[in-house]
């Protein structure tokens, strides 16, 4: 048994998006690839001698090999102790929980969250720091400089280690503990709500489907909904993880989530339906024949928060991203705390939460999650929605349209264009950049253009700024168009054009969305003059 050095050169493409970095499985395969960015991430870190990490990941391809080898590597460079999920398998709140309650340095998850995976899907690595949070742009731009500047890696030559039973090992003069990756996580959602009012819903004949998409979810939803909460068997639907999850993309949406979205607009439908994605971070919430949108979901769960157990002492604040409608500032305001608007990615929440400074925080890409830990949590929601309805006693969607009846709707949709040539994504952007002064003031029947901008966030606890976070179109009576290139696919580019429009007449809170945006929709599509410069007539997914 031996530290090897393994002399290698710098890749170009390692600079960590939104999440961590997402490349093609067949990418990370290549020789030296994934040690190379594993290696920058150990030496910009600047982790004490015996220190301790959690590791794991969302069971797609490549999982286990790439644990094999995260594993020798942080034995030869002086780690002290992995805590590894059994089987490689670790949802991303979940790990975000055992960081926090084991007190470890940090940790590295391995997934590609609601990306499809494969032998020629779609992996990803993350290092999340002490608080259990994704690592701060300061800490990945560390890393991205010293992928650029690589010449060797440490890694020991050692047999791989057992990972499907509990177990304590060695590798050379570090320990490998492989623990079950539900518990920790389930007796924090026991901490937080009231299982015995869920437990009771479930058994009066309340019936729930939850499509865990054959991704990291299936055991703990299983386990808490079925074996805790007493769900009848076969509530969780596609629950066995699955390398390339069963062939389907796991993005809990109404495109993707097919087979649950027929299920609850079907004859007989479940009084409740939720789905999970990849890693387990994202959530769709459903009623029967009826869709929740994030976005409302944020602000339902904010302004039902004292009817939760975990949450009875009120909420210190909201955070949602800049994208996300403006439906949680309307209950921040009735509930007079703060709600911060912040550029997409959760690790913008994680220094508000530390602060105190906020509770809940959500994002419209199907992410909410509240200060338990520093990560979206899909089926901390669904709990959370659980929770509310025992106490209740309502459907969810006499919850939503009560809630609209009370604060307003905020019509609201996104429409994804996914895969397209770069070049052409930029140059969307550009053409947006370059009308602002012309759109400032610019009339559209009876929307007024009231400002234009790239949004810039100022971070209210260390200062730091962030620029270029996205194109907002604000108009005079508070409707929004905001233009937006993600950073969490692998190919090509995705353009995000998000939409909202405040409606306070209760009369046409009926109205489908579409229908309610179609005036909005038409304006985005005029002045980003989208179809003409990228060829794309209808977006891949409209949420």
């Amino acid at each position: 048994m031996s530290i090897l050095t393994v002399n290698t050169r710098p890749f170009s493409d390692q600079k960590p998006g939104t999440s961590g970095l997402r490349k093609k499985v067949p990418v990370f395969k290549q020789a030296h690839y994934l040690e190379n960015f594993v290696q920058s991430i150990f030496d910009s870190i600047a982790a004490p001698q015996d220190a301790s990490l959690v590791l794991g990941g969302d069971g797609r391809y490549y999982n286990r090999e790439a644990i094999q080898i995260i594993l020798k590597m942080a034995a030869a460079n002086g780690f002290g102790a992995v805590l590894v999920g059994r089987g490689g398998i670790l949802s991303t709140p979940a790990a975000s929980c055992v960081i926090r309650k084991h007190k470890t340095f940090g940790g590295i998850i391995l997934s590609a969250s609601h990306n499809p995976g494969g032998p020629d899907g779609d992996f990803g690595i993350k290092f999340n720091s002490s608080n259990g949070g994704p690592a701060t742009e300061t800490v990945t731009e560390a890393i991205f400089a010293k992928s650029k500047t690589i010449f060797s890696y440490r890694i020991l030559d050692v047999a791989d280690v057992p990972l499907d039973q509990l177990c304590e090992t060695t590798l050379g003069g570090m320990k490998v503990r492989v623990f079950d990756p539900v518990s920790d996580y389930a007796e924090l959602m026991e901490s937080l709500f009231d299982f015995a009012a869920i437990r009771a819903l479930l058994k009066g004949g309340f019936k729930i489907k939850f499509d865990a998409m054959h991704a990291v979810n299936g055991p703990y939803a299983k386990e808490i909904l079925e074996a805790r909460l007493g769900a009848p068997a076969g509530s969780v639907m596609n629950g066995v993880p699955l390398e390339d999850f069963g062939g389907g993309h796991p993005d809990p949406n109404l495109t993707y989530a097919h087979d649950l979205v027929e299920i609850m607009y079907g004859v007989d439908a479940p009084d409740f339906g939720a789905a999970s994605d990849g890693d387990g971070d994202r959530n769709m919430i459903l009623g029967k024949h009826f869709f929740v949108t994030p976005s409302d979901s944020l602000a339902i769960v904010a302004a039902n928060a004292t009817l939760v157990s975990g949450y009875k002492q009120g909420l210190a604040g909201i955070a949602r991203s800049m994208p996300t409608s403006a439906a949680a500032d309307r209950v921040a305001k009735a509930l007079n705390i703060p709600c911060y608007e912040t550029p997409t990615g959760w690790k913008f929440f994680g220094n508000l939460m530390d602060a105190g400074k906020v509770t809940l925080c959500g994002e419209e890409s199907f992410g909410t999650s509240s200060s338990h830990v520093r990560e979206k949590d899909g089926l901390w929601a669904v709990l959370f929605w659980l929770n509310v309805l025992a106490v209740r006693k309502q459907s969810v969607e006499a919850i939503v349209r009560g809630h609209w009846e009370k604060f307003g709707r905020n019509f609201y949709s996104r429409y994804d264009y996914e895969g397209l040539p770069t070049e052409a994504a930029n140059g969307v952007m550009q053409h947006l950049r370059e009308s602002f002064s012309a759109l400032t003031g610019k009339q559209f029947d009876k929307y007024t253009v009231q400002v234009c901008d790239d949004f810039c966030y100022t971070d209210p606890v260390d200062g730091s700024i962030s620029k270029n976070q996205g194109i907002r179109i604000l108009f005079a009576d508070g409707s929004r168009i905001i233009f937006r290139l993600s950073g969490t696919g692998t190919e090509g580019a995705t353009l995000r054009v998000y939409l909202e429009q405040y409606e306070p007449d209760v009369s046409r809170h009926h109205l489908d969305a579409q229908e309610a945006l179609k005036e909005l929709i038409g304006i985005a599509l005029g002045i980003s003059e989208l179809q003409t410069l990228t060829g794309r007539d209808q977006p891949t997914v409209i949420t």
